[in-house]
């Protein structure tokens, strides 16, 4: 499915698709993840903007990449793949 990779920042979220579900990692400078997650269709920009610096469930990060998915429930399979091979720094260990 589609890859996209941009700054962790409004400007960039907005560039973001929102028409199918996705699994996002917030990764740092040196492209290390920090966090990983899934974002349903329709929620994607606004899930982001949660993490960021102001947001409810902030998260430090330079840039944000996706990958879209078909179903929300291939994207949970993913992302518990990602998360168990990772391990980010700001995921909840041993979810």
């Amino acid at each position: 499915m589609a890859k996209k990779t941009v700054s962790f920042n409004r400007t960039g979220i907005a560039k973001l698709p929102d028409d199918k579900p996705v699994i996002y990692r917030i990764q740092s400078e040196g492209g290390k993840t920090n966090y990983a997650g899934i974002a349903k269709r329709g929620r994607v920009q606004e899930r982001l903007e949660e993490h960021l610096p102001d947001g409810k469930d902030p998260v430090p990060g330079a840039k944000v990449q996706i990958e879209q998915m078909k179903r929300v429930e291939q994207a949970r399979e993913v992302e518990a793949r990602v998360i168990a091979r990772s391990k980010p720094k700001y995921n909840d260990q041993g979810k």
